[in-house]
Order: C-alpha cells, then structure tokens, then sequence
C-alpha cells in the first residue's frame, strides 16, 4: 500500500472560542486559520473514521496505538462519541510509553519521550504537528516491536 494512502490529517474547526495560548503556540496553530479553513468535526471525524476502516479491511480490528494514549484516547474518543455517537476504536489502546515500560524494565518516570527519543529516533526531535508526531511514534513503536521480537 502506498505510504501516503496510511496517512491522515485534518485539522478541526473550533467548538467554541476558549483555548490556552501557551498549548496553541505549541502546535503553531491559530484559531483565526482553523475557524475559516478547518473541517467541521463531525465531518472530520466522519472522514476519520473511514480511514481507519479502509486501513483495518480484511476483517483485522483497528487499534488505537499512541505515545502516552492515556491522554490522546480521552481525545479521539470523546470526539467520536459526541460527533459520530461511536468509535471505529471501541475500547481498543495500546501506549507505547507501557509498553516500553514492559520491554526495557524501567520505572515509569523513565518512559518520557526525552529517554525513548533518543534510543529510537537518534537526535530527531518531535515537531509538535499531530502527523509527523504520529508517524515519529508509529517510528518507535515498530523499532520497539523488531526489538521484542528479537
């Protein structure tokens, strides 16, 4: 499959008007962009949800995998819930930062990405824009996997 056909983004158009400037800075996102050109999150979370079945066809059941999923399911499953009133997911997560945890045998507070980074991703530094981030966490995860396997 082509890697880019893998791939989705999309970037949601505010529910309302409150947000903290210091998180936004971070993304380097404005809300003035995402009001006009964002995607109406039920529209979003609609075409969402259609990536993730054509990317688990075949039967296979999707699974949400994340670099501390504890926070980002709250997210992605609040959204689909209140907008679609289900989730492609259903209650299926895995963290990485877990199963690092599990892999190396170190304590949890040695599971920040500033210690799994380095040992998976050389000096490459996360961007803080939701795609690359994934595809750097899809990165550590495949690596920490190959690993497990050996």
């Amino acid at each position: 499959m082509d890697e880019m056909a893998q791939m989705f983004y999309i970037e949601l158009q505010p529910v309302n008007s409150n947000f903290v400037p210091e998180a936004l800075a971070i993304s380097r996102l404005s809300m003035e962009r995402l009001k006009k050109h964002g995607t109406p999150p039920e529209q979003a979370m609609t075409q969402f949800e259609g990536w993730v079945h054509a990317q688990s066809s075949g039967g296979r059941r999707p699974v949400f995998v994340a670099f501390n999923a504890a926070f980002d399911w709250m997210f992605v499953n609040d959204y689909f819930h209140r907008y679609l009133g289900r989730n492609p997911f259903g209650h299926t997560a895995l963290d990485i930062k877990s199963f690092f945890m599990g892999l190396s045998g170190v304590r949890w507070e040695e599971t920040a990405m500033r210690y799994v980074g380095p040992r998976y991703l050389g000096d490459q530094q996360l961007t803080h824009h939701a795609l690359r981030d994934a595809m750097d966490q899809a990165q550590i995860f495949r690596k920490m996997l190959a690993e497990a396997r050996r």
